[in-house]
């Protein structure tokens, strides 16, 4: 698989204007306890299937990027991180915006771009955020006008 990439895109009407790695590690914790906890309703231990995944941390990385690592034969890895960008808006002034870049490097799975979407998905509904999916189409999570 060649490696592919998302972004979560926080525009004016989001819910927060920045976001840090320690915001996108919160929620990716708040995350999994909510695939638990459907795993506990039906009687089956879903949250090893839901989101197999375990929190990884390289001293260089800090505060800019973590990985997202699975022991499961199906899944390997999924890299997020922050950033800025700067970009010009519709008056013509610039600005600056926050951007959480997902990445699916060559070595990652189909099984992890499933759960990667499906992550990307719940962080931007909660970030209220645009997403940039892997296959380039947009989704719109934040309040229109």
């Amino acid at each position: 698989m060649v490696a592919s990439h998302a972004y979560i895109k926080l525009v004016p009407s989001s819910a927060k204007e920045t976001v840090s790695t320690e915001d996108i590690k919160e929620l990716f914790q708040y995350f999994k306890e909510i695939t638990s906890k459907t795993g506990s309703q039906v009687a089956w231990s879903y949250n090893e299937a839901a989101f197999p995944y375990e929190m990884k941390e390289m001293p260089e990385g800090k505060g800019k990027w973590f990985y997202l690592k699975s022991e499961n034969d199906r899944y390997n890895i999924i890299l997020l991180g922050v950033d800025k960008e700067t970009f010009i808006n519709e008056d013509g002034i610039e600005q600056e915006q926050t951007y959480i870049q997902i990445t699916l490097p060559e070595s990652s799975t189909f099984g992890d771009k499933g759960k990667a979407n499906e992550f990307c998905r719940f962080l931007a509904k909660k970030l209220q955020g645009e997403l940039h999916l892997f296959n380039g189409r947009v989704m719109y999570f934040y309040p229109r006008k």
